[in-house]
């Protein structure tokens, strides 16, 4: 029964699973995703708002800090449904950056900043480099000073960062990678410009960090911050891998849907085998890839085994998101590749998070230096 429960639901998971599950699929209909992309903001702060009071934002963060005391495997389950209704907001982002101050903050700022979070402030991480690299150590931007630091640099793919009140960047100071808080009101003009990325549903942005200056106070703590930048990498994994693997529910469900409806030479398209069979495989992937999710989930603050589970889960969610898309494109024939199909939607989400902390090959890799 212990084995079983690795990969199970706990009663806080299942409870979570259940609300947001209708709470996304009410406030997110895919009429209103389409809407929300024409949209500067790209998302809706009523329904921020909402996941607000319903405590959503304090779910991993500890009650001495206003939040409700449970971890990331708690989060899991509700960003698996916004991924499902393709919900588009902040959540994430700020669920991240309440983990980097847990991980690498000092008292004082997670006494400061935390219980913001939890209220509904949105906050953002700053750690992409022009390079690419996925190593969140592979810092070349620079914090350089005493009393005051004086930062330089650019950062790629900053998520909300326009709705941000805080972001935290990855830069090099005194020899090592280090995190330092900075507050969005204090950015000067120019500092952020809005980038096109291949998922429109995201609000990503280009932080220039050339002429900003900080306090030294808002460094966190530079002891932890090389295992604060590793737990941020495996936890923005494991919420992308939740993403993905309801954002594959959905593309498989709306597949199905126009299999069912489609006619060819007099006969429903689905009852075909050349479409069956694809549709069984890509049943079959999702299976996989939620069962590692929530054995993921489970062992994720387990060293050694949750950082395995969770890179072997995001290898296969970025399989079965990837494949049950291009299933879905190719089953719509001449539709499937017009923008007014849903199927590109699931297709470019496959890509934005191949492209973000690893991709299935380079995940692979990291499992083959540990298990080898």
């Amino acid at each position: 029964m212990e084995n079983l429960g690795r990969i199970g639901f706990s009663e806080e998971q299942a409870d979570l699973l259940e609300v947001a599950e209708s709470f996304c699929r009410e406030r997110s209909p895919v009429e209103r995703v389409r809407a929300l992309i024409r949209d500067s903001l790209g998302h809706d702060p009523a329904v921020w708002q909402e996941m607000a009071e319903l405590g959503w934002l304090g779910i991993a963060i500890p009650e001495a800090y206003g939040g409700v005391g449970l971890g990331l495997a708690e989060v899991v389950p509700v960003v698996e449904q916004m991924g499902r209704r393709l919900m588009a907001g902040p959540f994430v982002s700020t669920t991240l950056a309440g983990q980097a101050l847990l991980a690498g903050g000092t008292e004082a700022q997670k006494a400061a900043w935390l219980p913001r979070l939890a209220e509904g402030m949105p906050a953002t991480l700053a750690l992409m480099e022009a390079d690419g690299n996925w190593d969140l150590e592979a810092v070349t931007a620079t914090a350089e000073g005493g009393a005051t630091l004086s930062l330089s640099g650019q950062k790629l793919f900053v998520e909300n960062a326009a709705t941000a009140g805080l972001v935290i960047a990855s830069v090099f100071h005194d020899g090592a990678p280090a995190l330092v808080l900075i507050e969005t009101e204090a950015l000067p003009d120019g500092a952020l410009r809005r980038e096109t990325v291949i998922d429109e549903t995201r609000r990503s942005f280009e932080l220039t960090l050339d002429g900003i200056s900080v306090p030294s106070s808002q460094l966190l703590d530079t002891g932890k911050a090389r295992a604060a930048l590793s737990h941020i990498h495996l936890a923005a994994n494991l919420l992308a891998t939740a993403e993905m693997t309801g954002c594959t529910q959905a593309c498989i469900d709306y597949t199905i849907d126009y299999l069912n409806t489609r006619k060819q030479f007099g006969k429903l398209i689905g009852s075909y085998q050349a479409l069956k069979h694809p549709s069984v495989d890509a049943y079959v992937t999702y299976e996989q890839a939620r069962s590692h999710l929530y054995s993921a989930a489970h062992s994720f603050t387990e060293q050694g085994t949750g950082e395995v589970a969770t890179r072997m889960a995001k290898t296969a969610a970025d399989k079965a998101l990837s494949f049950a898309a291009d299933r879905a494109i190719q089953f719509h024939g001449g539709f499937g590749f017009t923008y007014d199909c849903d199927a590109h939607l699931y297709r470019r989400r496959a890509i934005w998070h191949a492209s973000q902390h690893g991709d299935a090959a380079w995940h692979k890799r990291k499992l083959a230096q540990m298990l080898l």
